[in-house]
């Protein structure tokens, strides 16, 4: 696996802008993913928490890093409704930052689809955010380095492991769970 290279430049900016403090844990699972991403060894990472403890924001400020190093980032929630969550919640969180979102599930339209899988393709989407959608054969990224799967005990260990292979050797992966 190739290192992946940043200094947090967008995710310190972020957690500025942010209306809260992340709690001691909280940075210190994020230094932990930091470094799991920075190695030379491909991160295979769950974070566990109740629901609300903020696992979803460390999942986002990992994302902001792995997107300055260059590389693609994949969110994957196992309903529409949690996607739609996440991706509002990114797209609030990232207003400040010239990171391209984009939120893809199996009810996206068809033209939509079309152009959201060629953006993916030609690196002109940074993260997206969507369903089972994400792991179908026609999805196809540039250079994907981080697959984020919630509530990844919804997805079978085939579905997680087809999102990772899309990024090869490249594609860190970090799992949530409750």
């Amino acid at each position: 696996k190739k290192t992946k290279y940043f200094d947090c430049k967008i995710s310190e900016r972020i957690l500025a802008n942010l209306s809260f403090k992340l709690t001691k844990c909280q940075n210190r699972v994020l230094s932990e993913i930091n470094l799991d991403l920075k190695s030379k060894t491909r991160m295979f990472r769950i974070l566990q928490g109740d629901v609300g403890s903020g696992k979803t924001i460390v999942s986002l400020i990992s994302i902001a890093d792995v997107i300055e190093s260059n590389y693609q980032c994949a969110l994957m929630a196992p309903t529409e409704i949690l996607a739609k969550q996440h991706f509002i919640l990114a797209k609030e969180i990232f207003s400040e930052t010239k990171i391209e979102i984009e939120f893809l599930t199996g009810k996206t339209e068809l033209k939509q689809r079309k152009k959201i899988i060629e953006k993916l393709k030609n690196g002109e989407v940074d993260l997206i955010i969507g369903t089972h959608s994400l792991f179908q054969k026609k999805i196809n990224f540039k250079n994907l380095g981080l697959a984020v799967i919630d509530e990844q005990h919804k997805f079978g260990v085939r579905q997680r492991s087809e999102l990772a292979k899309k990024g090869g050797n490249n594609c860190d992966v970090l799992l949530m769970s409750a």
